[in-house]
């Protein structure tokens, strides 16, 4: 796979971010919880982006809207794979980013209150199901996500050379540099960013960003994320998986996400 395909080719340098630090709630499932020794490992690569012929921009070139244009383009890469693609109009993304913003188009959200908003509310005809937090720097919990449930919203605690300013951030190679995570490698809370990873190999994992697709070493995933959840689509489950695959216990899960919601 490319390390940038399908990209819009219009050179952008006002790039936004938008991710608030990591929310925690002692609720939130964890996906660990439903892996059982029944479930086969992951494939040594899937690419569920092929089927997307374009990324939007969602807006994130304006506004820190990063966790709602995610949620779009993972709303994108599913339906793109099971049927006909949903295209979420920006002006959907943006509406419901205002939500959490109060209209401060540098606000920001919090990744776990999306989740929330998207799973009671959804964002504009989409509901999902459920969610999970996986563990971090679990890359194989990470590619189980992928490869089970179609993507991955992940959050970033970018470094500062990542986000320099006056560059095209798509252009900074996701690698962690041979000094290691420290000076501008160092992870930064404040460059927090949201994207979904829809494609994984044995060298990288594939996420949506900025209207494109962009690669990153799994060295950088495992420096760098400080949070990812396994979401689930009910269209995704449906009409791809058919049924519960061996290994993943839904109907617990199911079960548990009634306990905690009461619903």
């Amino acid at each position: 796979m490319s390390t940038i395909s399908k990209t819009q080719k219009t050179v952008v340098t006002n790039l936004k971010l938008g991710k608030r630090p990591p929310k925690f709630d002692s609720r939130t499932l964890l996906l660990g919880k439903y892996l059982t020794s029944a479930l086969a490992p992951p494939p040594q690569s899937i690419d569920y982006a092929t089927a997307v012929a374009n990324w939007p921009m969602f807006g994130n070139d304006q506004y820190g809207d990063c966790t709602i244009a995610a949620a779009g383009h993972m709303i994108e890469e599913w339906t793109a794979n099971t049927g006909t693609t949903e295209i979420l109009p920006e002006n959907t993304i943006v509406k419901t980013y205002d939500y959490f913003s109060g209209g401060n188009p540098d606000a920001g959200a919090n990744m776990l209150d999306v989740l929330k908003y998207w799973r009671k509310t959804g964002i504009g005809n989409d509901k999902i199901l459920a969610f999970a937090g996986l563990e971090r720097q679990n890359n194989l919990q990470l590619q189980d996500a992928v490869y089970l449930f179609g993507s991955c919203y992940m959050g970033l605690a970018l470094p500062n050379f990542a986000v320099a300013p006056g560059t095209n951030f798509l252009n900074t190679p996701w690698i962690v540099p041979p000094s290691g995570p420290t000076g501008d490698a160092a992870p930064n809370p404040n460059n927090g960013h949201c994207v979904p990873a829809v494609a994984y190999d044995q060298r990288n994992v594939y996420v949506v960003t900025w209207g494109a697709l962009k690669s990153m070493s799994w060295q950088f995933y495992s420096t760098y994320a400080d949070e990812a959840f396994a979401v689930l689509s009910l269209d995704w489950i449906s009409k791809r998986l058919g049924t519960s695959p061996p290994g993943v216990n839904l109907q617990q899960l199911q079960a548990d996400l009634s306990q905690v919601t009461g619903a």
